[in-house]
């Protein structure tokens, strides 16, 4: 029988999506409130591998990832998407902006280990953690390197986004 035992701690991240920068400032902002300090901040990246929000979130979309400074137990990443999701209608009903929905913001966690992300949609490679939260790994870490899934989002596979994730995955283990 194998031995039951709490997680090692993880390191809470967001990816922002919007095509107005100043909302994903908001984000950050608003985030930093609930989450604490940013550890590392990556570019504001081009988000341009899918029409998929184009309907709801316009065109020119740039994502911005971020890591943060505390680390958490990964059983939290439920309640960080629920919370999420509240920051993203906030946001559209303060804002002036014609989109159906301005700004996503998605956390997830890295461990040594893997990517996970957490989504309200469930799919046939997700599993229910609670509150209609689902979590994914979305990348996994092997000889050296991150490596993906059938399922893993186009952006997720670029380079500068595996930078930003191996520099996180760094900074992790310096703090074990």
């Amino acid at each position: 029988m194998g031995e039951i035992s709490k997680p090692q701690p993880a390191m809470l991240i967001a990816a922002i999506t919007s095509r107005y920068e100043p909302a994903i400032d908001w984000a950050i902002e608003k985030a930093t409130t609930q989450w604490g300090d940013v550890a590392l901040r990556s570019p504001l990246f081009e988000f341009n591998e899918t029409e998929f929000y184009e309907k709801t979130m316009g065109t020119e979309l740039k994502k911005r990832l971020i890591a943060f400074e505390r680390l958490i137990d990964p059983e939290q990443i439920a309640a960080a998407k629920v919370l999420s999701n509240q920051w993203e209608h906030e946001y559209n009903l303060q804002s002036d902006v014609a989109e159906e929905r301005p700004i996503n913001i998605d956390p997830g966690y890295i461990t040594q280990a893997k990517l996970v992300l957490a989504t309200t949609k469930n799919r046939d490679h997700r599993i229910y953690l609670q509150q209609g939260i689902f979590a994914e790994i979305t990348l996994h870490f092997h000889s050296g390197k991150w490596q993906k899934s059938r399922w893993t989002y186009a952006d997720y596979q670029r380079d500068d986004f595996q930078t930003f994730f191996t520099q996180c995955r760094d900074l992790l283990r310096q703090r074990r």
